[in-house]
Parts: C-alpha cells; sequence; structure tokens
C-alpha cells in the first residue's frame, strides 16, 4: 500500500510541478512518519524516501536508533526547550522553531556538541489560536535576531495552513507566505541561507507546490490514517 500511495503523490507533485513551471527536483517530499512503525517506515524507505517527519522528540530518537543511518530526519513538531538536547544531532532540520528562546536553546546545545543546527522559522501566518509561530509581521525582526547567533542557520521558512475542506482556500497562506519568503532572500541577511519553504500538506501539497514549496510534509497521503504505537 505505502509504494503504491508513494507513486500517487510523486504523480501529483509532479503534475503540480508541471502546472506552475517548476522543475520537480525542487520539492523534496517528507514522509511523515509520526505515530507509524518501523515496518511502515521501512517500506516507503525501500521504494526510495529518504527523508521522514517525526513529530515528538522521543519518537525520532528512538527510530533514529532502529533505521537505516542515511535516513534524514526533520523535526516538524513543537519543541520544547528542555528537549532540544536530544534531537539536535538527529535532525537534519528543525522546522518548527517558533521562538527565539527556543532559537537560543538550540544555539546553547549545538554549541555544546560543536554543531551548526539548520532550521526553518515556523509562520503562523492565518494566525490560528491553536497552532504555534512567529506573527508575519514579527518574523523579519526575529529572523534578524537569531541570524546572530554563530551555531545556528536559518534556512527557510515553514508554516501549517488551516485544515480546510477545499485545497484552494489555504492558497492565499502559501501565496503570503512565499512573498515574504522572497522579499528576505532579496534583503540578503548575514548567516540566512533562505532557501527552504516548507508548507503543504496531505489535503493541500499541490496547491503549496504551485505556490512555491521547496519541502511539504505528507503523511496520510503515504501512509493512510493514523497508527498509534503501543509504547
Amino acid at each position: 500500500m505505502v509504494k503504491e500511495n508513494l507513486e500517487e503523490v510523486k504523480s501529483r507533485m509532479s503534475a503540480a510541478c508541471k502546472r506552475a513551471g517548476r522543475n520537480p527536483e525542487e520539492v523534496t517530499l517528507i514522509a511523515v512518519s509520526k505515530t507509524k512503525p518501523s515496518a511502515m517506515i521501512s517500506e516507503a524507505y525501500s521504494a526510495g524516501v529518504r527523508d521522514f517527519g517525526e513529530n515528538k522528540v522521543q519518537e525520532l530518537c528512538e527510530k533514529h536508533l532502529a533505521l537505516p543511518e542515511d535516513i534524514r530526519w526533520h523535526m516538524i513538531g513543537h519543541l520544547q526547550r528542555n528537549k532540544v538536547k536530544q534531537v539536535i544531532d538527529k535532525a537534519v532540520l528543525i522546522h518548527s522553531v517558533d521562538s527565539v528562546r527556543l532559537a537560543v536553546q538550540i544555539e546553547e546545545e549545538a554549541a555544546r556538541k560543536s554543531l551548526v543546527a539548520d532550521i526553518l522559522l515556523e509562520v503562523n501566518v492565518a494566525e490560528e489560536d491553536s497552532k504555534y509561530g512567529f506573527k508575519l509581521e514579527g518574523t523579519e525582526s526575529a529572523i534578524r535576531e537569531i541570524a546572530s547567533l554563530p551555531h545556528v542557520r536559518i534556512k527557510g521558512l515553514m508554516t501549517i495552513a488551516p485544515f480546510v475542506e477545499n485545497s484552494e482556500e489555504n492558497r492565499p497562506v502559501f501565496k503570503k507566505l512565499r512573498q515574504f519568503y522572497v522579499d528576505m532572500q532579496s534583503k540578503n541577511i548575514d548567516n540566512v541561507n533562505m532557501n527552504m519553504l516548507s508548507m503543504g500538506m496531505t489535503g493541500d501539497y499541490e496547491v503549496a507546490i504551485e505556490e512555491g514549496a521547496t519541502l511539504v510534509r505528507v503523511g496520510t497521503g503515504i501512509f493512510g490514517t493514523r497508527y498509534y504505537m503501543n509504547t
């Protein structure tokens, strides 16, 4: 099932790129493996997937230990400052940096391990009370403040769009973040690469790709409905 679902997702991604006049190689698929057992992840791995997204630190750490070393683990869920040290050397990218305080904690833990942590700033574009993230108008000042941290490297932005029945409703959200992202690129802020835009999930990744996403986070579309491990 996983292999067939993956083929369907990749086909839709390719079609979205074609509609937008984009090269499909510009867009990375992150298989959201939260709550999924290792057997399902191995099936996706066998089908060629190397980027997997986890929401919880403990789960990411356990899977990092149990699964192939060349998997690129992405921390996509809300990250508590007291858990940064557990994930700092295991996640290739932390998508969900939603405060300067969290970035400072990442700086401290990265410095202890003599590494540079790649991060995305989470932006709550729709300003939903239930979601974490910077408000759009406060993001540039946060970028400039975090850019001064030597062991943290800002690679771009991430957003979690509202849950909607019709994915077209999220197009303005993606468009707004893309415009801000391009604006930030043009400012050439030191220590800010701004080449990654993580937006779009199972219900709206095609629209996100059309609006410029470089990373899409797809879980249910690949693995089916959520599976809860007995832990």
